[in-house]
């Protein structure tokens, strides 16, 4: 595993980082499962619950309900009012988001060794600007921050926001590194030919992006921050 993780930081010209996990907790302390709630109650008040499979409604994850929302009803215009929706409860759980132990400093030193970097998200991008912000860690990635669009079917594993990360960098597949936390960043990084590092802070996570086909999972950033520095010559 080790001598894996030093190649692919090797070779890796630009790091594309998943935001909600190898950056920051974002729901830390605003809890998705709460969100989603609240997402299908305001589709209830709008008389339209049950466009949703009886599954989705009771689903944790609010961007699974949006994206299910999509698919069965993809040219209402409360995808977009939800989306708008979501974004702004993304905000409240930016401002109270948890960073990621080591995530900071990694950033900074593979900036300091001439890496580009980028975040490519499921999340809004005014969610990842706020949080980037707050932390002063924004100028390291400006303008190289791809979050969701107003479209929900180019949702990770859709390998868009990654696509769109390697044209805004100039950077080749082969040449860059993608660290994400979810089988749908394991996939998407597939579909578009970039390297990928999974990020498992538990067993369950690790087993899940193994099963996904991810090869090489760390369970601490800090791994990545010493494997760099062993790559770079650093202390």
């Amino acid at each position: 595993m080790g001598a894996d993780l030093h190649g692919l930081l090797a070779a890796a010209e630009c790091v594309i980082f998943d935001f909600d996990g190898p950056v920051c907790a974002l729901f830390a302390g605003y809890p998705a499962s709460g969100i989603a709630e609240s997402l299908v109650d305001l589709l209830e008040q709008r008389g339209a619950p049950r466009l949703l499979p009886e599954q989705t409604r009771h689903s944790r994850d609010p961007l699974e309900i949006l994206k299910v929302l999509a698919e069965v009803a993809p040219a209402s215009p409360l995808v977009r009012n939800m989306e708008e929706w979501l974004t702004v409860e993304e905000l409240k759980a930016a401002v109270s988001a948890t960073p990621t132990l080591g995530a900071a400093s990694l950033i900074r030193e593979l900036r300091g060794r001439d890496r580009k970097l980028a975040v490519a998200s499921n999340n809004s991008p005014r969610a990842l600007k706020t949080y980037l912000a707050r932390h002063d860690l924004l100028a390291y990635f400006e303008p190289h921050i791809h979050g969701r669009t107003f479209d929900p079917a180019l949702l990770k594993p859709h390998p868009d926001s990654i696509c769109r990360a390697l044209k805004s960098t100039g950077t080749e597949p082969d040449r860059t590194l993608m660290i994400g936390d979810t089988p749908a960043d394991v996939i998407a990084a597939g579909q578009a030919g970039v390297p990928f590092l999974g990020y498992a802070r538990n067993r369950r996570k690790e087993d899940l992006l193994l099963r996904s086909g991810a090869s090489d999972v760390v369970g601490a950033i800090s791994e990545v921050l010493a494997a760099l520095r062993a790559v770079t010559g650093g202390d």
